[in-house]
């Protein structure tokens, strides 16, 4: 079996975030997908097997599995596409069922997910202190209009929103005491994040939990971020648009619309390119 090397939520031919894509007629065992994830070395690969009229997956990133990853998600609707031609396809996860459409637009490829139901909560103040001490940030710089919060697409985050886009490319902190935070508490990734419009936000992803110090595009912390501002009656008019990676240098784009169902699915979407 051969690993698809694709950038989702690219900016053109540049950008996105790197995933790993491995299709097969069964799915290897979780050490081998272990093994595998940590020898592609990107933030996450997604490994797939027909299942009924649709398909089994399961990610893993190179230390841990992950129970939903958005890039991924996008970089296999891609690979699916390539594969089988355009279409809408069925994927049952660990904990949700959910769709991902791929297809070839040109000489590009798009693709678009459906997320699990997402919820959120607002933080502790102890959740709170703990995540400030980590990247040495203060109250004085997050935005009072988007208060700190643990949000769910899928998977669990937390979410911290700065006043302004220099706070956010001086983000800095420690892997392992990053690692551990997130691990004390189950989330996946902390998304930091500076509303430049309502429908316009930069946002960057730690991702110590799967020993990745920041991912270059999150769609499932993306759909989670969507789903806390449908929550608190932010104004986002139904959809918004996020950029991420460029202080990676790695721009990626990603585009998430959201219904007005409480808890519904938020549709992440984007471009992706094979890696050559």
């Amino acid at each position: 079996m051969t690993v698809l090397r694709i950038a989702a939520f690219s900016n053109g031919d540049a950008g996105g975030n790197p995933a790993g894509v491995l299709i097969g007629d069964t799915l290897p065992d979780a050490a081998e997908m272990q093994r595998i994830a940590a020898e592609v070395g990107f933030s996450e690969t997604a490994f797939a097997m027909p299942l009924g009229d649709g398909w089994r997956v399961r990610y893993f990133s190179p230390e841990s599995e992950v129970p939903f990853c958005g890039h991924a998600t996008i970089a296999l609707g891609a690979a699916l596409a390539l594969r089988h031609g355009d279409g809408i396809f069925e994927l049952e996860l660990n904990q949700a069922n959910i769709t991902v459409e791929g297809k070839r637009q040109g000489g590009a490829l798009f693709a678009a997910l459906q997320s699990p139901p997402t919820d959120s909560r607002s933080a502790t103040s102890e959740e709170l202190a703990a995540v400030l001490s980590l990247f040495g940030l203060t109250e004085a710089q997050l935005d009072p209009a988007l208060p700190p919060a643990v949000i769910h697409g899928g998977a669990d985050h937390f979410a911290l929103t700065l006043k302004s886009r220099e706070a956010l490319a001086a983000m800095s902190y420690d892997l392992d005491e990053g690692r551990r935070l997130m691990n004390r508490h189950g989330w996946v990734t902390i998304l930091l994040a500076f509303a430049e419009t309502p429908a316009k936000f930069h946002t960057r992803n730690p991702f110590a939990s799967g020993g990745v110090y920041e991912d270059p595009a999150t769609g499932a912390a993306t759909a989670a971020f969507a789903g806390y501002l449908r929550d608190i009656g932010w104004p986002h008019g139904g959809v918004i648009d996020v950029l991420q990676g460029e202080d990676m240098g790695m721009p990626s784009r990603l585009t998430a619309e959201i219904s007005d169902e409480p808890g519904g699915s938020i549709r992440v979407s984007g471009t992706a390119r094979v890696m050559e």
